[in-house]
């Protein structure tokens, strides 16, 4: 096995949906953000991040989605279901991978997010920080 595929490994069992939901993160590991499993009744935690939040129709949102994901470099759309997005995005340098996933959730008027590396037991801010730029483009995309 090459180095370049030690480090993008193959797609992990932590990617998907189950029962309606993303997986949580593991918060044994610090490389995981999601907009599901905030801990009930405490402060959702350093995991958590807030959902896409959107107006109108549900598959325009997602279609909102692809067109941001399509703008961002090293990424790849691995899955695009009307319901279910999951992108991987490689880092420039070491190739690095790391899935995004998204879940349309219609009555909530949601799309929720799921973002982690897929090694390493932290990412130093990286998915965070990525979703946030995500829900950026997301949200000007829609004025």
């Amino acid at each position: 096995m090459g180095l370049l595929s030690f480090f993008t490994a193959k797609r992990p069992g932590s990617v998907g949906v189950i029962g309606g939901r993303l997986q949580a993160c593991d918060l044994s590991r610090s490389n995981c953000v999601g907009s599901q499993h905030a801990p009930e009744g405490r402060n959702p935690g350093p995991h958590y991040v807030p959902p896409f939040a959107f107006e109108g129709d549900a598959g325009d949102a997602m279609t909102r989605v692809i067109a941001v994901l399509m703008q961002q470099k090293n990424c790849r759309i691995a899955v695009n279901r009307p319901d279910y997005i999951h992108a991987e995005f490689t880092t420039a340098v070491m190739g690095f991978v790391d899935d995004v996933e998204f879940l349309l959730a219609p009555p909530e008027q949601v799309i929720h997010i799921r973002s982690a590396s897929r090694l390493g037991l932290s990412d130093f801010g990286v998915n965070r920080s990525r979703v946030e730029t995500l829900r950026e483009a997301f949200d000007e995309a829609d004025d």
